[in-house]
């Protein structure tokens, strides 16, 4: 990755967390999901700024690659990469949480503004990337389907059923990304349901595993490319949850928040200064 792209996904990076901080604050006593949303920015920001072919202009073309957020919690994040990449006007962003917006909590499908399923409860959107990825290999379409999930979602059955069938099927075009963060909504994973090593287990499934900083970008970048051998690929993304804030990254208690002025201000100064 030259040295002009790898900027060009920093700032993508950033401006996602800028979005996520002020979105969160917006939306007043509803709040956000800061924690997890953080934790993924830079996933979204090198699946959507450099491996996905997919743009506003082709939002619902045939061929498209596609994207499913299965930690359908941390929606926000989404919707700032989708801003940014085009898909909707920033200023839409301000309306998340906002009674009659297309932004809520959890996603609601909207295939224009590039989000291709309803989220809700967690732990079914591998089932349906597998859907999908299945649906392009009897119909002989050439996209790639990408799955976001969360380490504490992976303790939902759920997902090992997808994990079993996607293998069994060889779906080759299907990229699970797991973002491992350590911590769900009760604490952290490891002291709730631990998994003591994700590589093997899902190897042992039959998927190409593999592993990288969840916010090194070049890593990210070329792990999301590794070629499948007839298997579904797993990208297990080591991630902290809070990046980018400092006083916030990897401490409990941040999974939701609800910002007042001043907690908004002190964040956002920190945010900017980290970001130096």
């Amino acid at each position: 990755m030259g040295k002009e792209e790898l900027q060009r996904l920093q700032e993508l990076a950033l401006s996602i967390r800028r979005d996520v901080l002020e979105m969160t604050y917006r939306a007043g006593a509803n709040g956000g999901h800061l924690g997890g949303a953080l934790s993924c920015a830079d996933i979204l920001a090198v699946l959507y700024g450099k491996i996905m072919h997919i743009s506003p202009e082709q939002a619902e073309a045939a061929g498209r690659d596609r994207f499913f957020l299965s930690k359908g919690h941390v929606a926000l994040a989404h919707y700032a990469v989708l801003a940014e990449a085009g898909f909707m006007p920033k200023d839409e962003l301000l309306t998340f949480e906002q009674s009659g917006s297309d932004l809520p909590t959890h996603e609601v499908c909207n295939p224009g503004k590039g989000i291709e399923s309803s989220s809700g409860s967690l732990g079914y959107g591998l089932s349906i990337g597998i859907g999908s990825a299945l649906y392009a290999k009897r119909h002989g379409l050439d996209y790639h389907v990408y799955v976001l999930l969360g380490d504490g979602e992976c303790n939902e059955g759920s997902v090992w059923e997808a994990v079993m069938a996607a293998a069994r099927l060889k779906l080759d075009n299907l990229t699970a990304i797991v973002d491992i963060n350590g911590q769900s909504l009760d604490g952290f994973t490891a002291d709730i349901m631990p998994v003591h090593d994700f590589a093997r287990v899902w190897s042992g499934f039959g998927w190409q595993t593999e592993t990288a900083d969840g916010h090194d970008l070049e890593q990210l970048a070329e792990k999301l490319t590794a070629c499948a051998n007839d298997k579904p690929l797993v990208l297990l993304a080591k991630t902290i949850k809070g990046q980018g804030l400092p006083s916030v990254a990897g401490r409990s208690g941040w999974h939701h928040a609800r910002l007042n002025e001043e907690q908004y201000q002190a964040l956002k100064q920190e945010l900017e200064a980290s970001a130096r």
